[in-house]
């Protein structure tokens, strides 16, 4: 049997699964399908409701500071940080210094893109969303442009809120980045 791999799932309510039971959060569904193919892995859910870039920062921080590291880690963050308007510069340095650890201890990542869920002036719209393709070109990570696609704006795919996936939106999301996160298992070396 191949070793077990662990992948750590680093992101906010969108990974967490909010207002949906765990089973059917992003990471329990993702593990299952990559399962379902031969991979034996096993995906830690470290999502938080309402955390930020900073936040996820931190905690990713402190999880890296205990041994056995990780594997890999999927990076969803940003989406918070678009909704409270912040400084798309500081929202792309936090993101850059987690990229950058992740580098360093040759963990590799799978970064996930995000975009504006929330009205928002077009020139802050623009410096958010070129965000993620900056990093992706920095680094070279297995990269998703944008983690809700396909299921973002679709009322059938969503919660109440309009912006987080139910429990279909997040069998589809999964569906969607499987084939990402095959590629990123085979850069586990």
């Amino acid at each position: 049997m191949k070793r077990l791999k662990t992948i750590v799932a680093l992101g906010d309510s969108l990974t967490e699964g909010f207002g949906i039971p765990a089973e059917a959060s992003f990471p329990s569904v993702l593990q299952s399908l990559l399962r379902s193919r031969g991979h034996n892995v096993s995906i830690i859910n470290q999502g938080l409701s309402g955390d930020t870039a900073w936040g996820g920062k931190k905690r990713l921080d402190r999880y890296l500071a205990n041994k056995p590291r990780p594997d890999a880690v999927i990076v969803e963050l940003g989406a918070n940080d678009a909704i409270q308007f912040t400084d798309p510069w500081d929202v792309e340095a936090t993101l850059d210094s987690i990229l950058q650890r992740l580098t360093e201890l040759e963990i590799p990542f799978l970064l996930t893109g995000m975009k504006m869920l929330l009205p928002a002036d077009a020139d802050y719209t623009e410096a958010f969303e070129s965000i993620y393709p900056k990093l992706a070109e920095r680094y070279d990570p297995v990269f998703y442009p944008f983690f809700l696609e396909g299921a973002f704006g679709d009322p059938a795919l969503t919660l109440e809120d309009g912006i987080h996936p139910n429990i279909r939106g997040t069998a589809r999301i999964a569906e969607s980045v499987l084939p990402f996160a095959e590629e990123l298992l085979a850069r586990i070396p």
